[in-house]
């Protein structure tokens, strides 16, 4: 069981900065060659409702 959950969860390279990679834009050959993955980030705005 414990080694299915392993092969489950994401993981990144080591060393990787997510967020700098992550906000990275594809270069035109990567888009040329489909080599390049749509990113969408959502973030929770919570206003306080006083």
């Amino acid at each position: 069981m414990n080694e299915k959950k392993k092969k489950d969860e994401p993981t990144i390279a080591p060393g990787m900065d997510d967020k700098e990679e992550l906000m990275q834009d594809a270069t035109e050959h990567e888009i040329k060659e489909g080599e390049y993955t749509s990113v969408t980030t959502l973030s929770w705005d919570e206003v306080d409702p006083s």
